[in-house]
């Protein structure tokens, strides 16, 4: 089913690539015809190119780095927050993809998440510290369906080539204008009027080339963003069709779009690729949305969501759109909605019917991540207070603000424990065991190493909240709330320990 939608996807950004490679042709053939009449048309158009291939080249190369780098984001661990890696891998089984997406937070308090990368093999998802905060497993199960679609729609790749298509063209549109202005529109000898001869520059040509220079940007980027929005919508109906639960993703984008919090870290470049548009104008806490906007309006999203009364399937969606935009509107490929299949909307998952956290919880919650995102490791003092140690310190002791005692930090050495300090995650709010004065060493299984390879160890664990351990190398361990499994493998050594 997927596949009718990439290859929509495919028919239209042929459409879209072909309006601007026009558009940028033109205007690298007239601005170099322009600058030198004799030869300098082609000459134009060879610039033009060139420059698409280069900044296409870069992009290919490293433009996924480099939009993850510009969002502050950093690649985490499973451990870090299990259940957004469950929610990735559930997302990505349920799409059909070969290949897991890198997971990255993004050091934000503001909700919102994107995807990135040009092929699957190298996309990645990021999601701010906020989202993970303030959504349930459910909200979050959307926010990641919508991310994953992206990538299986090849929305990614689209979205980064058309943006450096509209960006050869801004490129060159801005330094003709520029160079038109600063040199007073030019030597005068070089336009002459139709009859005068010398070979000169017709006028008409330069008055062309500077309303195209004007316009062109403009048409382009008004091609670029009205496929972008339909791809918002694709995205949302393929997120309800893999979570089969359209309410999930309606209630995500209710709170991301109604969030006060500014995200500091998006910019013209990065701010398209989320899934709420944080640049975008707001009105009353909703996105707004027109020719100039990248994204449909949240509230009609939210609306088109919560109408699938049919089902979960692409035709339920394609049903609610219709019944919100107030006419017949196909969205979907016809071909894509007869083949597609019925389905049902599930029920919500039990550890989203839990009430939600208050806002001094959550608050709270989001600047444990960020420090953990950052390198904070955590102890906790016998009276209980959680202490966060930096990852620069660098003394063997940390006093307890709240009972003055001295706090020996375990001497894995402080490096390693904040390489560990990556594993506290959204439960770290709830921390009920873990770390205390002395940390405990795992023991070597009796019974000897099998042949070529050192034996197991094993480590009984005493409480159900976080705790820590050292491997025989020394390497600080930590299991989080959230760990269930029977062992866990050394990150330094790849020793294994057996969990009792």
């Amino acid at each position: 089913m997927m596949w009718e939608l990439i290859a929509a996807n495919r028919r239209k950004s042929i459409f879209l690539f072909a309006g601007m490679a026009i558009i940028l042709c033109v205007l690298g053939y007239l601005i170099g015809y322009i600058v030198h009449p004799e030869g300098g048309g082609t000459l134009g158009l060879i610039v033009a190119v060139a420059i698409w291939m280069f900044m296409s080249g870069m992009s290919v190369m490293g433009g996924g780095s480099l939009i993850l780098r510009l969002s502050h984001a950093r690649e985490v661990t499973p451990d870090v927050h299990p259940q957004l890696f469950n929610v990735v891998e559930e997302m990505k089984i349920a799409a059909g993809l070969d290949h897991m997406p890198r997971v990255y937070i993004i050091d934000e308090r503001s909700p919102n998440a994107f995807a990135t990368g040009i092929k699957p093999e190298n996309s990645a998802i990021a999601v701010t510290a906020g989202l993970l905060a303030r959504l349930n497993r459910d909200e979050l199960q959307g926010v990641v369906g919508h991310e994953m679609s992206h990538i299986v729609n090849r929305d990614v790749q689209f979205m980064t080539l058309a943006s450096i298509m509209l960006g050869s063209i801004v490129l060159m549109s801005q330094v003709f204008l520029r160079g038109m202005w600063f040199t007073g529109g030019g030597s005068s000898k070089r336009y002459r009027s139709k009859g005068s001869g010398g070979g000169g520059v017709h006028p008409a040509l330069v008055v062309v080339a500077i309303v195209l220079a004007i316009l062109g940007p403009i048409f382009a980027r008004l091609l670029y963003l009205a496929i972008s929005r339909k791809r918002e919508y694709l995205a949302d109906a393929s997120a309800a069709r893999l979570t089969r639960y359209p309410e999930g993703l309606a209630s995500a984008l209710e709170k991301i779009s109604s969030a006060s919090i500014p995200l500091e870290a998006a910019n013209k470049v990065t701010a398209p690729m989320y899934i709420i548009n944080p640049m975008q104008e707001k009105k009353e806490g909703m996105a707004l949305s027109g020719l100039g906007s990248t994204h449909p309006p949240a509230s009609e999203r939210i609306a088109i969501l919560r109408a699938m009364s049919h089902g979960a399937g692409l035709l339920s969606y394609q049903r609610a759109y219709s019944k919100v935009k107030g006419k017949p509107s196909m969205l979907i490929p016809t071909s894509g909605l007869k083949q597609d299949e019925k389905t049902p909307v599930r029920a919500p998952h039990p550890d989203a019917v839990a009430a939600g956290k208050d806002a001094k919880t959550q608050a709270r919650d989001v600047m444990d991540l960020m420090r953990a995102v950052n390198g904070y490791a955590f102890l906790v003092c016998a009276c209980g207070l959680k202490i966060k140690v930096p990852p620069d310190y660098e003394d063997d002791f940390i006093p307890c603000p709240r009972c003055k005692r001295e706090n020996e930090i375990p001497r894995a050495a402080v490096s390693d424990i904040t390489e560990a300090a990556a594993v506290v995650g959204a439960m770290v709010g709830t921390l009920s065991g873990g770390v205390g004065n002395e940390v405990p060493m795992a023991k070597p299984i009796a019974g000897g190493a099998a042949a070529g390879k050192e034996a197991p160890l094993a480590y009984r664990r005493r409480t159900d909240g976080w705790e820590s351990f050292s491997c025989a190398c020394g390497h600080l361990l930590q299991l989080s709330p959230a760990f269930t499994s029977s062992q866990i493998r050394c990150p330094k050594c790849s020793r294994i320990t057996r969990i009792h």
